[in-house]
């Protein structure tokens, strides 16, 4: 993490494809698991941590300058909730989880992207300088 107001959107993009890494390897190993007996479903939450600490204050610029980074991490959690799809317990859907496999590299691979043109951003800020 890279302590410069310069640099706020880049760290919460930093927390975001940490979380979404972190979500990739869950998801894949979900897809694994899916024909072990009593297996259930791990996710990854984030999405609602971040909105959390980049909502209420007046700007998002502010709320970004203002998050407390160090805390925003994504926490893993089995989910129980979901209806198990076989007799063994498994709730594993290989179809559910392979949407959501392909979500979220999409996901990821948009905010390296994204990390990217903010340091282009910064960068193009020097040259003219």
């Amino acid at each position: 993490m890279i302590s410069s107001g310069a640099y706020n959107y880049i760290n919460v993009l930093e927390k975001a494809s940490d979380a979404s890494w972190t979500r990739n390897s869950v998801i894949s190993n979900n897809i694994a698991n899916v024909d072990t007996p009593g297996y259930k479903r791990k996710d990854i939450r984030f999405e609602e941590y971040l909105q959390g600490a980049v909502s209420g204050g007046s700007s998002l610029d502010d709320n970004i300058a203002d998050a407390d980074l160090d805390s925003l991490t994504g926490t893993t959690y089995t989910d129980y909730a979901s209806s198990s799809y076989r007799i063994d317990g498994n709730n594993v859907d290989i179809d559910t989880e392979n949407a959501e496999l392909a979500k979220n590299q999409i996901k990821y691979y948009t905010m390296l992207d994204s990390i990217s043109q903010e340091f282009k951003r910064i960068q193009s800020v020097f040259k003219t300088s």
